[in-house]
């Protein structure tokens, strides 16, 4: 329906490529138009296209081929400019593009078969780039969610990308040669933003992962929740839900987790975490258009894949309590336990399909082998506990001539 849309194509949208620098739509009742003279949406950038293809349900449909062709853009578009993204524990960079479109450039700090030291504290662990490039082939291609904006790995020439092309001050001051030659850079954040930590290239070139920005919240305005089952990132205290083993009925009293999905929603969440082992979920967002009855944006996953020797039970709890799951999250999840569709295995040879592959290190490819063998049982144990019925939710849309789930 027209309200499930996220914009109205015809009077929401207006492309003004004069805003090169502060690329955005202007509301204005002027004419469509682009640099060609073209009006069709055939011929918008595709991060255009993806930012009107956002419904309801989800940030992008199934078949969607501006999906594909964002992320050949994301590997391939003349980066214009760069600068610092505010805010945060760690440094991350917002590249613009020639054709006005913008990524978080997030890059590389770890090699793959690195593992977060056990003594790390999950809130000052590193953010992985190969984490997020993964988290977006889980969500999209092996668990069918499509709720992480487009992610792609890409080689940056750190000299030419980036340092030529800020005018970010900051930025800029924190380039040197370092003593083997190579060029770095450090930049200003909260953690690891010193020469200690500096990002070098070999001897310029520096892997990353590029996701496409959201469209500007002028436009689509999101709602920030504090996650119910967030952490206390504080190195003693615990959180309600650790001492608490009933707390998940005192979230279903509480809108929205009341009615509507909400709660399917975390769930799904959780066991999306769980795969990865991301253990720093403390706030999530949605469209505000939308109000509560839509879909929970996956942003920012860069802490998964962190330990493949060690599987974080405390991601499940969510699940654990509540006993709740979505019917299409179940199926998808038992398909997935069989040897002929095998997690790894598909998970893989999605990867393989992006620039800088391999993105994840065996191991760890294994162990969401293994991890979604636990979230299977406990499944099982709560259905054993409470009942298929009252476990599983039939989001599938019975219609004879129609088979959907809704989302």
């Amino acid at each position: 329906a027209e309200g499930d849309l996220l914009f109205n194509v015809n009077s929401d949208i207006r492309f003004n490529p004069r805003a090169a620098e502060q690329p955005e739509w202007q509301n204005e009742d002027n004419e469509e138009f682009l640099p060609t003279g073209e009006t069709s949406i055939d011929s918008y950038p595709n991060w255009l296209k993806f930012h009107i293809g956002i419904n309801r349900y989800e940030l992008y449909s199934r078949h969607n081929p501006a999906i594909e062709a964002l992320l050949q853009d994301l590997v391939s578009q003349k980066i214009t400019s760069v600068a610092m993204k505010s805010g945060g524990t760690q440094l991350k960079l917002i590249m613009t593009f020639q054709n006005y479109g913008q990524a978080l450039f997030k890059p590389m700090k770890q090699t793959r078969e690195q593992e977060t030291p056990p003594d790390f504290f999950y809130f000052s662990d590193y953010e992985r780039h190969n984490a997020e490039i993964a988290a977006f082939h889980l969500d999209r291609q092996i668990l069918d969610f499509r709720r992480v904006p487009p992610v792609a790995g890409r080689l940056v020439n750190m000299t030419r990308e980036i340092r030529d092309v800020t005018r970010d001050k900051k930025l800029w001051r924190t380039f040197f040669i370092s003593p083997a030659n190579n060029i770095c850079f450090y930049g200003e954040c909260s953690y690891y933003c010193s020469t200690e930590h500096a990002l070098c290239g070999k001897p310029d070139q520096i892997e990353g992962s590029l996701a496409a920005f959201l469209p500007d919240l002028s436009l689509a305005k999101r709602k920030t929740w504090r996650n119910p089952w967030r952490r206390s990132y504080h190195k003693r205290k615990k959180a309600e839900w650790e001492v608490d083993p009933d707390y998940c009925e005192e979230v279903k009293q509480t809108p929205p987790y009341d009615s509507g999905t909400r709660i399917l929603d975390i769930m799904d969440m959780t066991v999306f975490d769980f795969l990865m082992g991301n253990m720093d979920r403390h706030h999530y967002e949605t469209f505000e258009k939308f109000g509560n009855e839509t879909f929970i944006i996956h942003l920012d996953n860069g802490r998964g894949f962190g330990k493949y020797s060690h599987d974080e039970l405390s991601i499940l709890v969510p699940l654990n309590q509540c006993c709740r799951i979505r019917k299409s999250t179940y199926l998808r999840l038992q398909l997935l336990a069989k040897e002929e569709y095998k997690l790894s295995l598909l998970m893989k040879e999605s990867l393989l399909k992006d620039k800088i592959a391999p993105i994840l290190y065996q191991p760890h490819l294994e162990a969401m082998d293994r991890r979604l063998r636990i979230v299977l049982k406990a499944v099982s144990d709560c259905i054993e506990k409470d009942g298929y019925d009252n476990v599983v939710e039939n989001d599938f849309n019975t219609d004879v001539n129609t088979v959907a789930t809704e989302r």
